[in-house]
């Protein structure tokens, strides 16, 4: 949701990090945190051998976020978490809510979330992944799903964590939109961990995203409906993984034509030292399987990290994204392809930093 007029939050906000974590006299508390993705980089985007105006160098601010959690007791809680962007060829700076969501912990197994909060599972993967300040995991990335939305969510762990679940009712237009519609969406994932490290994960997405709107002139055609899989291993300095999605009618819902989507992504990263690691990651997609048969996109990224101290990440970074079979496929790095095919090519200096 983009606030116009956000300088006296914003004030407030940062008037609180500057005093630091706070415990009051009756024991409520107080918690400050932020985090920042930025990156200096080149930019070359090709769609039919024609340059985009996006190319060039610059410094892009793509992610700060600012979250402020007060505790009222062990149980009730809420937070608010503001999300600031600068990408540099938008030509604007935005300040919108992500987060802002009324807490009820009744135990590890079962905790509630009332307004707009964590969808089951982008956020999931991103943690497992490491790698979101880098890119977006890749149905965020093809935009087929999203991280956070308005509604309902309960989550919990059980089993001594070997199982952990999460489910959200939501108004489906994603949270930078609470509009109301005629009915509301449902996400859904559970988790196994059989062994320490290994993470097993299935998950799905149904609704109208938010287009079911009384009176309008649209009305809806079909339902989204999304399924995901996950396989991870987190170990010490490992972290591999593999994730599945399938989609169908996610951008026709209302349009007469059915369509489906799928695509897989591998990633892996090392880090040989406390101070230095590699990383890389493979997507493979097809958006549009009924349409638009012959369209792919296939996805790269390569990287060297480096970790100079606690809460701050440097890496340098080489992506790459393809698209051909004729037509454009909608990416967290713009529109990508074109009647023949569309190259995308950045490299540069990623940085991720938290407080």
């Amino acid at each position: 949701m983009q606030i116009k007029n956000f300088v006296a939050p914003v004030a407030s906000v940062l008037a609180i990090a500057v005093a630091g974590p706070a415990l009051a006299a009756d024991g409520e508390s107080t918690i400050v945190a932020g985090r920042m993705f930025a990156d200096f980089s080149n930019i070359d985007l090709k769609n039919d051998g024609v340059e985009s105006t996006a190319n060039g160098t610059g410094i892009d601010v793509k992610r700060f976020y600012l979250a402020v959690t007060h505790n009222f007791d062990d149980i009730w809680s809420v937070n608010v978490t503001s999300d600031f962007n600068y990408v540099a060829n938008d030509g604007e700076t935005q300040i919108f809510i992500k987060k802002a969501y009324l807490q009820a912990k009744l135990s590890e197994a079962f905790t509630a979330r009332l307004g707009s909060a964590d969808l089951p599972w982008v956020p999931f993967v991103e943690d497992i992944y490491g790698y979101r300040w880098v890119e977006n995991v890749i149905i965020d990335r093809l935009k087929f799903g999203t991280s956070a939305d308005w509604g309902v969510n309960v989550n919990g762990k059980a089993a001594d964590g070997m199982l952990n679940y999460s489910a959200s009712v939501v108004n489906g237009a994603g949270y930078k939109n609470p509009t109301r519609s005629d009915s509301m969406d449902f996400e859904a994932r559970v988790g196994f961990v059989p062994v320490a490290g290994l993470t097993l994960a299935v998950g799905g997405y149904s609704g109208k995203l938010g287009k079911d709107i009384n009176n309008s002139p649209t009305p809806t055609q079909h339902t989204a409906n999304r399924f995901d899989a996950l396989v991870a291993y987190v170990q010490g300095p490992l972290r591999a993984g593999a994730e599945y999605f399938q989609a169908k009618n996610w951008n026709n819902v209302l349009t007469p034509a059915s369509d489906k989507a799928d695509g897989e992504s591998v990633w892996a990263s090392y880090n040989f030292t406390d101070m230095w690691g590699v990383f890389g990651r493979y997507d493979n997609a097809k958006t549009s399987k009924d349409l638009l048969p012959n369209l792919k996109d296939k996805y790269f990224n390569v990287g060297l990290v480096n970790h100079p101290r606690k809460n701050i990440d440097l890496a340098l970074v080489y992506k790459n994204d393809k698209v051909d079979g004729g037509g454009v496929v909608a990416t967290s790095n713009g529109n990508i392809g074109g009647v023949r095919d569309g190259k995308y090519d950045e490299v540069g200096v990623w940085a991720q930093v938290q407080f």
